[in-house]
């Protein structure tokens, strides 16, 4: 497991929201938990300083592109890059820098999935480089349902091993916000992510609802190792209670765990 950065952009500016808020139809419901005027480039030379590739980059909205540009540049293929992608933008933000490009309601015609622009996608950028978001709300059902177009339109997609097997062809990650408690900094969704440490078959981002440094562990219990972490509000660099420096110690504690595990199971490495 490892804790993934994040660059959260809205209007132009570093922000954090509480994602469920963020609505076309009425603008006044958005709830702002945090709002920088400082560059996107100084959160992306600080993840770089302290050697935190795989973050990522989400544009919420129009307005956003030479922000995210500006963080792109300054950590070159550390960081993946989401929001409105399609084939055409995707090939320009990896031209960039970006590591990779995740998209969301580019493959969905309404409700379904639509496979024919999934392998558009494959083919422009390439699915080593291609990251499916799957963020989701859970429905009446009790199941996880994948929402688009800010998180405010359910899917017929549900978060099931079917799914996952058959998306994990067309990229190399998944990211998975989970929408119901995004941004509220009032505990992560347990269950959601022991289902993912259970059926994901590629590597998986998860986000959202994190209140306190022992959610990395909990997550790392809760996914059996396999679920990466993204932390947005409750950091302290968002005005959170999370101190920065505190996660970045624990991931090099975590990177020292994983490697004695390596040394004891045998695993050999490459020289040099």
């Amino acid at each position: 497991m490892r804790f993934r950065p994040c660059i959260d952009l809205h209007g132009g500016m570093v922000k954090q929201i509480v994602g469920a808020t963020l609505s076309d139809k009425d603008p006044g419901s958005l709830i702002v938990n945090f709002a920088s005027r400082t560059s996107p480039a100084y959160y992306a030379e600080l993840y770089r300083r302290d050697r935190l590739p795989g973050g990522h980059v989400i544009m919420l909205g129009p307005g956003n592109e030479e922000a995210a540009l500006t963080a792109l540049a300054a950590y070159p293929g550390g960081l993946q890059v989401g929001g409105g992608i399609t084939p055409k933008k995707a090939a320009h933000f990896l031209e960039a820098g970006a590591s990779h490009c995740i998209v969301t309601s580019y493959i969905f015609r309404g409700s379904r999935l639509d496979f024919d622009r999934l392998a558009e996608l494959v083919q422009a950028v390439g699915r080593e480089r291609l990251v499916i978001d799957l963020s989701c709300r859970r429905g009446e059902d009790g199941l996880y349902y994948v929402v688009t177009n800010r998180w405010q339109v359910f899917t017929e997609v549900t978060i099931v091993p079917d799914t996952l097997e058959r998306l994990a062809g067309y990229c190399a990650e998944f990211l998975i916000h989970a929408a119901d408690v995004e941004g509220r900094r009032r505990g992560i969704d347990g269950e959601l992510v022991e289902l993912l440490g259970k059926i994901s078959p590629l590597p998986v981002t998860y986000a959202g609802g994190v209140a306190s440094l022992a959610d990395l562990d909990l997550v790392r219990a809760l996914g059996s190792g396999r679920v990466d972490l993204t932390i947005g509000s409750a950091l302290d660099l968002f005005g959170g209670s999370i101190p920065y420096e505190a996660v970045v110690r624990w991931q090099r504690e975590e990177e020292k765990r994983l490697s004695g595990e390596k040394r004891l199971s045998g695993e050999k490495f490459p020289s040099g």
